[in-house]
């Protein structure tokens, strides 16, 4: 027997009209939005992207405090973030002194950052998605 979702219930007493009909019927704009706004989709996809948020804000703090900290050890004490190419000449002692005097840069050590939290946010959603769709299986199995 496969577990029912618990937000079925709640899906099934909100029972909104599909929105094409509404206006058919003499609908309000608001009374169209409210059965658009509480289709059990739209408060998933809500319930998602608030869960989506918090994890991407958890693998950019695993990526900038953990791993990248070790790569900067690895470095001899330089982080990523500070690795940059002037273009069109001139020598300046840091990113924020080329900056300043409005040089151009190319920052291509932060590109490296951007890459790293990339490889690990998607390794992670594909760990967690295999690790609930072999769940997944087995329950439909049963």
């Amino acid at each position: 027997m496969s577990k029912k979702n618990p937000l079925n219930k709640v899906k099934e007493k909100v029972k909104a009209p599909k929105v094409k009909d509404l206006h058919k019927h003499g609908f309000t704009f608001i009374e169209e939005f409210k059965a658009f706004a509480f289709k059990g989709n739209i408060i998933d996809l809500a319930v998602g992207i608030i869960v989506g948020t918090a994890f991407n804000n958890l693998v950019q703090s695993f990526v900038k405090d953990l791993i990248m900290p070790i790569f900067g050890w690895m470095l001899a004490g330089q982080s990523f973030s500070t690795l940059y190419i002037v273009l069109g000449g001139g020598e300046f002692e840091s990113l924020e002194a080329a900056q300043a005097a409005q040089a151009p840069v190319l920052l291509y050590g932060q590109f490296i950052n951007n890459v790293i939290d990339f490889l690990v946010l998607a390794l992670t959603v594909f760990v967690v998605l295999r690790y609930f769709l072999r769940i997944k299986k087995e329950e439909e199995k049963k």
